[in-house]
């Protein structure tokens, strides 16, 4: 596989090598050993989630305050834009986020440390995101960042007003969230 830093050094995207011809491909989409050698990661993971969405669909900015999750994402079906956003007060990256176009066709997937705020937003018609999670879901600790905080500043590939759930749309601003210190 290989790796390569975002703009924000503690995200990263990998690429598998994946091996194809005109019957198809065939790729090895995940192995503990080569993951932590090649990221220097030294994590396990304990969970897989699985969601579909719709084009226009956003989701994020998430993350769980205590029980915080290391995320490795990647898209199966569709295309998404993937943004992580480091809210770790001492990082010299505070703040930043880093975004990256994830899809069936590439089959990169994103390391998001824990300590980050991670969301997407479907490109695509469809597309089904698969992530696997160093901790489990934490539903009492899970926090929500604004997806359009002027903050942050990120840069969304959409023309108009994303979709989002309830709980997306009272995210709070940076400036007023719980984060790590």
């Amino acid at each position: 596989m290989k790796v390569t830093p975002t703009n924000i050094p503690d995200v990263l995207i990998i690429e598998p090598k994946v091996f194809g011809d005109s019957r198809g491909f065939f790729f090895e989409s995940f192995n503990q050993q080569a993951f932590n050698e090649a990221t220097g990661q030294n994590c396990q993971f304990v969970q897989d989630n699985h969601s579909r969405s719709a084009k226009g669909v956003l989701r994020g900015l998430h993350y769980q305050i205590q029980q915080p999750q290391g995320k490795l994402v990647r898209v199966t079906s569709g295309a998404v834009f993937d943004v992580a956003v480091d809210i770790r007060k001492s990082s010299p990256t505070f703040g930043q986020w880093a975004g990256v176009e994830l899809n069936a066709e590439n089959h990169h997937q994103l390391w998001v440390p824990a300590g980050f705020a991670h969301g997407f937003v479907v490109l695509s018609e469809t597309a089904d995101f698969l992530y696997k999670t160093t901790d489990y879901y934490a539903p009492e600790f899970e926090r929500c960042i604004a997806w359009n905080d002027p903050a942050i500043g990120i840069i969304w590939p959409v023309d108009e007003t994303p979709q989002l759930s309830r709980k997306d749309q009272q995210g709070t601003l940076l400036k007023d969230a719980e984060i790590f210190s």
